[in-house]
This record gives structure tokens, C-alpha cells and sequence, in this order.
């Protein structure tokens, strides 16, 4: 029985015990509409078109968040995983910033940025840095030195050896940062539009369905929330193993 057909048993497993204890009222006092029910609403959110532009509103400020993260981190990454002197010069801050919960910037974020867009996609911004930063400057520290010390023996520079070795070698690092990075924006992109709310959006038309006491609704919402999580994964999981297929056999693990 092969990976994809497992999960699928899984799932549908999962869904299976979830209608039965629903509906034979095995689960009495659960106020929560069966799996079957969220699937039917959840087809016909695909051609609502609020939650369309809503869904959209929401992924243009995920990806926004994102790609910011991205120009940010990065550079950030390589200049401190080459430069030791001014990584032992801010790692401190650096620490104490990254335990920080993204979601308890949001209400600090509310107050400083009026702008409503723009505070959304600041806070997804300030979630996101921190996986593609400390994973980049992670793929900085794992180049092989010898390959460094070989480049510069024949006469090339730190900028050549840099771009030759060290940013090939770290970018398996910078994709898996990227990955990681992309769920927890998903998580705080929603999650400013529950705190902050605005005129569209997952967490929007989540909030107003609730206030609806719509739960199949709610849960119709987040299982497309959660969809768009899963495809952009697979497809980020499925780039690095055409892409990094070296680093998999140098390192002789699978990319998860």
C-alpha cells in the first residue's frame, strides 16, 4: 500500500467515524455539523463569490507576507552565517524576538500600522522571518569548508566562492525555511483577519458566519483554509526534490 493511498484511507476514515458518531448521536451534546454536511458547503463556497473574494483577499496578503519575508530573511541569513563577528553581535536580540508569539504582535501591530492591509501583511511578515532566517543562516554554517578553501586556492574571491558554494549548498536550508515559513503565515494571515477583521477574508467570512451561527460554514471556511495549506506545501515539497535532488543524496534522507 503506497504513501498516497494511505492518507487517503486515512482521511476518509477519519471523516467515516466522524458521521457516525454525529449523526447515531454518539457524541450527544456535540453542537457540530457532520463531516458530510461541511463537504456539501464547503463545494459551494467554490462558487460564492464573497468567499471567493474573500479567499483571494486572504492569499494575495499570504503571498505578499511571504515574498516579503523571503527578500528579508535571506539576505539577512547569508550575511550572518558569513560574517561571524556581527552574527555574535545580534544573535542575542535575535533570540529574544523569535519566541515572541506572531499572534500577540497582532494587537501591538493594530495600533502602530493604520493601514489595514498593511498591518496584516506586516504581522505575516514578522511570523514568517524567523524559519527562513535561522534556516538559511543554518545552510550557511553546513557549507563543506574544504570546498570553501578549494575555490579560494585557485584564486577566486569571497563573492565568487559565496555565489559558487555557499548559496548552492545553503538552499536546500532556504527552501525547507520557506516551506515551514509558508504554513505559519497561512496561520497568522487568518488570524489577524479573527483579531482585526476588515471588509474581506478567510477570518472575515469566518467571523461573520459565526456571528450567523453558521458552524458548517466555519468549518466549510476552514477546511479551504487549510487545502490551500496542503496544496502549496505538496507543491513546495514536490520543487525541492526535483530541485535539491543532490542534497537528498548527499544526505542520504528523504526531503519531508
Amino acid at each position: 500500500m503506497n504513501r498516497p493511498f494511505r492518507s487517503v484511507v486515512g482521511v476518509v476514515g477519519f471523516l467515516a467515524v466522524g458521521e457516525l458518531v454525529i449523526r447515531f448521536g454518539l457524541g450527544d451534546g456535540l453542537d457540530f455539523p457532520p463531516p458530510s454536511v461541511v463537504l456539501v458547503e464547503a463545494a459551494k463556497l467554490a462558487i460564492d463569490e464573497d468567499f471567493l473574494l474573500g479567499a483571494l483577499t486572504t492569499l494575495t496578503n499570504w503571498a505578499l507576507g511571504l515574498l516579503a519575508a523571503v527578500a528579508v530573511a535571506v539576505p539577512a541569513g547569508v550575511l550572518l552565517g558569513t560574517l561571524a563577528p556581527v552574527e555574535r553581535a545580534v544573535r542575542p536580540v535575535l533570540e529574544f524576538l523569535r519566541p515572541i508569539p506572531s499572534v500577540a504582535v497582532i494587537p501591538l501591530a493594530i495600533l502602530l500600522i493604520p493601514v489595514d492591509e498593511l498591518m496584516k501583511v506586516g504581522v505575516i511578515v514578522y511570523a514568517a522571518v524567523w524559519p527562513i532566517l535561522f534556516n538559511t543562516l543554518y545552510g550557511m554554517h553546513d557549507v563543506d569548508p574544504l570546498a570553501k578553501e578549494s575555490l579560494r586556492s585557485f584564486g577566486f574571491g569571497p563573492l565568487s566562492v559565496l555565489g559558487r558554494v555557499s548559496l548552492p549548498s545553503a538552499a536546500p536550508f532556504v527552501a525547507t525555511g520557506v516551506r515551514i515559513a509558508m504554513g505559519i503565515a497561512l496561520i497568522i494571515a487568518v488570524s489577524a483577519e479573527l483579531l482585526a477583521g476588515g471588509t474581506a477574508g478567510l477570518g472575515v467570512f469566518v467571523i461573520e458566519a459565526g456571528n450567523g451561527n453558521r458552524t458548517d460554514l466555519v468549518m466549510a471556511a476552514t477546511l479551504w483554509a487549510g487545502m490551500f495549506g496542503l496544496l502549496a506545501n505538496a507543491s513546495l515539497r514536490a520543487a525541492e526534490r526535483r530541485l535539491f535532488t543532490w542534497h537528498q543524496m548527499r544526505t542520504g534522507a528523504a526531503l519531508t
